[in-house]
């Protein structure tokens, strides 16, 4: 089955999917699912904590004694916890962003649910926001969760991930393509 389900498929979809199912059978999802929003949120607002994730310098007992503390301070307990540590123990805390993603997917589908992920130059205001969501329900006939990035890199426009398609219609990509074209006419 893992080679058939592109959400399993590798390391970290499996320790996702392990997590899923553990999370399932106590019927803590919908905890799980929060407080690995909590640690992602972290993850992202720290430098730090990302150079802990990623850096092979620190040794296993180092993260593990990192992500206790961590998880405690941002009162992330039980299976999630249990999950952090593991992982730092197995040396594995390098994927936690993937395993995250891959659980989250994980309890999308569950939920009838499908994940996309937009990015855009600036904020979208909750209106844009509404109606994305809208008109990507309209062609998935799911309910969408909406996850925004946003890179000022893109001038405008927005580039919108649904499962393995996506949609690029941001004016950096549109400025690009004009310039290879015009690199090919003269």
């Amino acid at each position: 089955m893992a080679g058939e389900d592109p959400i399993i498929a590798g390391m970290a979809g499996r320790y996702a999917l392990a997590l899923f199912e553990l999370a399932q059978e106590s019927k803590k999802l919908k905890g799980v699912e929060t407080d690995l929003k909590r640690f992602a949120g972290l993850l992202e607002g720290s430098s730090d904590l990302q150079r802990l994730v990623r850096s092979p310098v620190f040794s296993s007992d180092e993260q593990q004694r990192a992500v206790t503390a961590i998880a405690k301070k941002a009162k992330i307990s039980g299976i999630t916890a249990n999950f952090l540590q593991l992982i730092a123990q197995n040396r594995r805390l390098f994927a936690v962003g993937d395993m995250i993603r891959a659980f989250h997917a994980l309890a999308a589908r569950h939920r009838g649910e499908v994940s996309a992920e937009v990015t855009s130059a600036n904020q979208l205001s909750p209106d844009q926001t509404k109606a994305l969501t809208a008109s990507l329900k309209s062609v998935t006939g799911k309910d969408v969760q909406l996850t925004s990035h946003v890179d000022p890199a893109l001038l405008g426009g927005l580039v919108v991930k649904v499962g393995s398609r996506m949609i690029d219609t941001s004016l950096k990509t549109k400025l690009d393509n004009l310039q290879y074209a015009m690199k090919e006419v003269g």
